[in-house]
């Protein structure tokens, strides 16, 4: 599924998967610049605070780790109209954390994000790579489309199904309620019989 049509797609899905389609947006990014051993931290929200999602990857040097980071802006304010709320580290380009609220990327060079290892600081967070954080959205928003298609079908059904009794009813010559027998009754009840005038 191609990234255009998630973006036609976030209106209608929840905030929370929202927040998915962006963190893996940004990770595919970091995996086209050549980031490495990127991974995606879903914070226990217990311990999590204000983010859903820790988004890491690793640079060889400042200028991929700037590349990297001005990619991810970019993308993300083009395809989605995502701001970061803050950006911070951009010019030392040693730690690059680009804040958008619900998620956070930090882009390390490879010897910061070894002295600061926020995995372990994030003991409590599932680790995903990004194609397995991939598998899960896509599953999710599989799943909610056959839903929404299963929803409308039942609403088509049920929204249909008087209006058709009714025509039908009228060709067998049936009271709209479908009780045949109790409409030849009143019939007949009505007509005068041959035998016996008034």
């Amino acid at each position: 599924m191609g990234y255009g049509e998630l973006n036609r797609r976030m209106s209608t899905v929840p905030a929370h998967t929202q927040t998915r389609i962006l963190v893996q947006a940004a990770a595919t990014v970091c995996e086209e610049k050549k980031g490495q051993n990127t991974r995606i931290l879903e914070l226990d929200p217990v311990d999590s605070g204000l983010a859903d999602f820790f988004l890491v990857t690793s640079a060889v040097n400042d200028r991929q780790a700037i590349a990297i980071a001005d990619e991810i802006e970019l993308r993300l304010k083009r395809d989605f109209g995502a701001y970061a709320h803050s950006v911070e580290g951009r010019r030392q380009g040693e730690w690059i954390l680009l804040d958008y609220v619900d998620f956070v990327v930090h882009v390390f060079l490879v010897e910061r994000r070894a002295f600061y290892d926020i995995e372990r600081l994030r003991k409590s967070a599932r680790p995903l790579t990004p194609a397995e954080f991939d598998a899960e959205l896509k599953a999710a928003l599989a799943a909610k489309t056959r839903a929404a298609r299963g929803k409308a079908a039942r609403k088509k059904q049920t929204g249909t199904q008087p209006a058709k009794a009714k025509r039908t009813a009228k060709k067998a010559g049936a009271s709209p309620t479908g009780n045949t027998k109790a409409a030849a009754g009143k019939k007949a009840a009505r007509k005068p019989s041959a035998t016996h005038p008034r």
